[in-house]
């Protein structure tokens, strides 16, 4: 009879973690995770190294194209005459004049006053 305690307090716990469970199952997958072997993770990481070496080689070799391809610009843009005949027209240069100073403000006319003595 000193069960009925124990049964009492074991029973609602286990149908309410099944409840939980069965509940969660419905949102999140309850199996035990899947892990890779080492020998796959060492695989992916070989895959991934030799990836960026490759990208790595490309952008050195990009770089180097790219500045071959300054030194040429460099190199032709120094033979170029800077003196282009005819790209800008001339312009007649008139002697300046200063604009024409305002009028003079005109004086309110003043009201005379008599004094009253």
């Amino acid at each position: 009879m000193c069960y009925t305690g124990l049964f009492k307090r074991i029973i609602p716990f286990a149908l309410t973690f099944a409840a939980g469970l069965f509940l969660a199952s419905f949102f999140v997958s309850i199996a035990l995770p899947t892990s890779r072997s080492d020998a796959e993770r060492r695989f992916n990481r070989h895959q991934e190294v030799q990836q960026l070496r490759q990208d790595y080689d490309n952008l050195r070799e990009r770089y180097r194209v790219l500045q071959a391809e300054n030194k040429e610009l460099k190199r032709s843009s120094e033979n170029l005459d800077y003196v282009i005949p005819n790209a800008v027209p001339p312009v007649d240069i008139e002697e300046h004049h200063p604009p024409q100073p305002p009028a003079p403000p005109r004086q309110p006319k003043r009201l005379r006053v008599e004094i009253l003595r």
